[in-house]
């Protein structure tokens, strides 16, 4: 009747385990490490997107966009009311929203088009991978 039971791991089991669980992240870790930095491009696609939704409908009730100066507060308030007697009585956008990194969006118009733009991780003009700064007419509509 003396059955022996064992209470504890051997050092090979142990060995063993820790190798498989070196493997599974040596496989998975590389995977997940992008993931963090192109979901914050894609969110500051998504942002760029309504703040595009909210210039045009300013532009069809004012005719035209926003001119660089006046920037992307000319949504939240009436910037000229002599100049933009359409205004909409409400504004185009409550809050500006901030970048994946909190900074301001950079907003420049030209003629019937406009531009928006994120500087990326590094807040500075020009850059790469991760630091490359997101223009809205290169996010996917």
């Amino acid at each position: 009747m003396g059955k022996n039971f064992r209470k504890a791991f051997s050092l090979i089991e142990l060995l063993v385990v820790i190798l498989i669980l070196g493997l599974l992240a040596a496989f998975i870790v590389p995977n997940i490490i992008g993931k963090s930095e192109q979901a914050k491009k894609d969110l500051v696609c998504v942002q760029m997107n309504s703040i595009a939704n909210a210039l045009k409908m300013f532009k069809l009730d004012n005719g035209v966009y926003p001119d660089t100066g006046e920037g992307l507060n000319a949504l939240i308030a009436n910037p000229s009311p002599e100049k933009y007697a359409q205004y909409a009585q409400s504004p185009y956008i409550e809050d500006l929203p901030k970048d994946s990194w909190h900074n301001d969006f950079i907003y420049t118009s030209a003629d019937s088009s406009f531009e928006l733009i994120s500087l990326g991780a590094d807040k500075k003009e020009g850059g790469g991978n991760e630091n490359e700064d997101i223009l809205f007419s290169r996010c996917k509509k």
